[in-house]
C-alpha cells in the first residue's frame, strides 16, 4: 500500500514538473524579443526558486522529523500541497499569454513535436542526454541504507546534507545565469559528467574507510559530499534544456520540453533498475557491503561512457552561429 501511495504521489509530482518546464519554455520563447528576461534567465530563475524551496523544505523537515510522527509529517506535507493547489488555480492561464488548448490544438502539437523530433540535432541530442542518465546504475538507495543502517549516521546529518545539496543547486543557478550562459552547453555538460565520476570515485574511498583513517568522520563526509553528489546529476539539465529550447522550431517549445522531461524520467527508472541489478551483482546485502566499492567503481566507469558519444550534441545552435 505504501508503494502504491508513493507511485501516485510521484506520478502527480512528475505531471506538475513537466507542465512547469513546458510553461517556462513557452513563456521564455515569447519574451525573447521583449524587455522580459531572456530564455536562459527565465529558466535560471525557475531553477533558483525551486532550489530555495528545496532548502526551506529540507530545513523544516529536518527540524520537524524529530518533533512529529510520520503521520503528522505527511499531514503537514498534504496541507502545503493543498495551499499550492489553491494558489495555482487562482492564476488565470490567460495572464501567461499561452495558446489555448483544444483537441485540434493537441493534435497540432503532437504533429509539430514529431516534425521537431525528425531533426537530427534534436533527436540525437535528446537520445544522448536520456542515455547519459539511463546508462548509470543508481546506487543512491544502497548508499543511503549503508549510511543509515550500517554506519548508523543520524537522520539529522542526512537532513542537513540535503540542505547543502539544495543550496548547491541554487548557487549553480546563480552561477550559470551570471557567468556560464555563454559557455557551449556541450562543453559544460561534459565537464559536469566528468565531475560526477570524480565524486563517485571519492565515494569509493569513503566506503573503503580512507577518509576515516585520515581523521575525517563519516558524518562530516556525508554532510558535505553526499547531498552535493545527489544533486550534481541534475546540474546538466539547466544548460541542456536551454539548448533544446534554442534548437526547437517555434510553436512546440512546451511539447518538446515535456517530451524531454518524460525521457529523463524514463531514464531515471532504467537507472534505478540497473542500480538494483548492480548491487545484487557485486553481492551487496543488508549486512554485507564489501562489494559496494566495486559497484561504485563500475558506476563511475558507466558515468564516463557517454562522453565518448558526446558528438551527438551540437556545439551550439545554428541560429546562434548565424547571429555571431
Amino acid at each position: 500500500m505504501i508503494t502504491l501511495y508513493l507511485l501516485l504521489g510521484n506520478l502527480g509530482a512528475s505531471i506538475v514538473e513537466v507542465a512547469n518546464d513546458a510553461i517556462v519554455a513557452e513563456v521564455g520563447k515569447q519574451s525573447k524579443n521583449s524587455q522580459s528576461p531572456s530564455q536562459g534567465e527565465l529558466q535560471s530563475f525557475g531553477w533558483m526558486a525551486s532550489s530555495i524551496g528545496g532548502v526551506l523544505g529540507s530545513l523544516l523537515a529536518g527540524i520537524a522529523i524529530n518533533q512529529f510522527s510520520p503521520q503528522a509529517m505527511f499531514f503537514l506535507y498534504g496541507i502545503i500541497l493543498a495551499i499550492q493547489f489553491f494558489v495555482t488555480i487562482s492564476i488565470h492561464e490567460s495572464s501567461l499569454n499561452l495558446p489555448e488548448t483544444s483537441l485540434i490544438g493537441i493534435r497540432k502539437q503532437i504533429s509539430e513535436l514529431l516534425v521537431a523530433l525528425q531533426k537530427p540535432e534534436i533527436a540525437y541530442s535528446i537520445t544522448w542526454f536520456a542515455a547519459s542518465y539511463a546508462i548509470i546504475p543508481a546506487l543512491t538507495g544502497t548508499m543511503f541504507f549503508y549510511q543509515t543502517q550500517y554506519l548508523e549516521i543520524e537522520s539529522s546529518v542526512l537532513g542537513i546534507s540535503k540542505v547543502i545539496g539544495q543550496a548547491a543547486m541554487f548557487l549553480w543557478g546563480v552561477t550559470y545565469n551570471r557567468h556560464l550562459k555563454s559557455v557551449p552547453p556541450k562543453k559544460l555538460i561534459s565537464v559536469i559528467q566528468s565531475i560526477m565520476a570524480v565524486f563517485m570515485l571519492s565515494d569509493v574511498l569513503f566506503v573503503k574507510g580512507l577518509y576515516r583513517s585520515m581523521g575525517i568522520p563519516d558524518s562530516l563526509y556525508v554532510l558535505v559530499f553526499s547531498g552535493f553528489l545527489e544533486v550534481l546529476c541534475f546540474f546538466k539539465i539547466l544548460p541542456f534544456s536551454i539548448l533544446v529550447a534554442q534548437l526547437c522550431p517555434p510553436g512546440c517549445e512546451g511539447s518538446l520540453m515535456a517530451f524531454l522531461m518524460s525521457s529523463i524520467a524514463l531514464a531515471f527508472i532504467v537507472s534505478g533498475y540497473l542500480g538494483v541489478a548492480l548491487a545484487s551483482y557485486v553481492g551487496v546485502t543488508g549486512n554485507d557491503f564489501s562489494g559496494l566499492s566495486s559497484g561504485l567503481l563500475i558506476q563511475a566507469a558507466c558515468t564516463l561512457l557517454p562522453l565518448y558519444w558526446s558528438s551527438c550534441m551540437p556545439d551550439e545552435p545554428k541560429t546562434k552561429r548565424k547571429e555571431q
